[in-house]
């Protein structure tokens, strides 16, 4: 089945999960954490994502974060190949760590704001990595004690968390405190996390009354809202799918921009496709690919037939150029 579309705009919020591989470990020890917490922080910064809570597990993360204009994807990418191979020449090995594919459902605000916040950041509780929620505000693995100002980390959004529980720091301080404290015997709410049309209700016991009622309502299994929301999304995903169909190009054409690329830079077509390894053709095979990626929107299999080169040597290049 083949994967379906990440969706995504500025300003879109996201809880995103991520799992180290047939679940893994994706941390050994403190300095693997601080690794891929300092990781964190400096993208939020150089990206301009927002953060507003996370929990670093031992073999998976949960990040609540809403989107710049450089966008989910290429943010996560970054984040988790740059750890990965961070975390792979530390410990003298070799493959994936993470799971191929992240998680990321989009979720609607101002209906489950708070709740992905507290959710969060109980994960250590939930999982006893801390004996109480008292203990949990010392945790340094973990945002809620940047929220209640026992930690600090400058790119993570505490004013924008609090301002949902108050308008003066301290009142609101102690409403997010006594929140999150209320929740401690919650469980894991897998309707936070799981799938489809529960998620989209908001709930099993909403799909029960809906199923008894006859009601239609749409559901997605990328998505955390209600059905109005959900459409909404849908509505906007499709025209940017049509959009990129509109830019497809065919095979004459992807051909045409190859040789007009070519001329331009002196080099001739039957060098570029004959693999060679110079510099300037490297580069030029490189520029290429990227371009009928992400403006044509070509698949990387297609880009790899119309250049005469492996599509392990396409994903190649663009795990480079996410890298920098």
């Amino acid at each position: 089945m083949p994967r379906r579309a990440r969706l995504d705009a500025p300003g879109t919020l996201h809880h995103v999960i991520i799992r180290g591989i047939e679940r893994r470990k994706i941390v050994d020890d403190d300095q693997d954490r601080q690794a891929f917490v300092n990781r964190l922080g400096d993208l939020v910064i150089e990206t301009e994502t927002q953060v507003f809570a996370w929990a670093l597990m031992t073999n998976h993360a949960h990040i609540l974060l809403k989107s710049s204009a450089y966008g989910v994807s290429k943010f996560m990418s970054r984040l988790l190949t740059g750890y990965a191979i961070q975390y792979n020449r530390r410990h003298g090995r070799h493959g994936h760590l993470f799971q191929n594919r992240y998680k990321s459902i989009v979720c609607q605000e101002d209906a489950y704001f708070k709740e992905l916040v507290r959710y969060i950041h109980l994960n250590p509780l939930r999982a006893q990595m801390v004996s109480s929620v008292k203990t949990l505000e010392k945790y340094p693995w973990c945002g809620h004690g940047v929220i209640v100002g026992r930690l600090e980390h400058e790119w993570q959004d505490r004013r924008y968390v609090l301002a949902w529980f108050g308008r003066l720091e301290k009142q609101a301080g102690a409403a997010y405190r006594r929140f999150v404290a209320n929740g401690a015997g919650l469980g894991k709410q897998p309707e936070l996390v799981g799938g489809g049309l529960i998620r989209s209700m908001g709930g099993w016991s909403q799909v029960l009354s809906m199923r008894r009622s006859g009601e239609k309502h749409r559901a997605d299994e990328r998505v955390l809202g209600s059905g109005d929301f959900v459409e909404k999304l849908m509505r906007e995903a499709d025209e940017k799918i049509a959009c990129q169909f509109s830019n497809m190009l065919s095979q004459k054409q992807i051909q045409q921009i190859i040789s007009d690329a070519c001329t331009k830079e002196d080099i001739a077509v039957e060098e570029l496709k004959g693999g060679s390894r110079r510099a300037p053709v490297s580069k030029l095979r490189t520029q290429i690919s990227l371009e009928l990626i992400e403006k044509y929107g070509i698949t990387p299999a297609e880009v790899a037939r119309q250049m005469g080169i492996t599509l392990s040597a396409v994903s190649k290049m663009i795990a480079r150029s996410r890298s920098k």
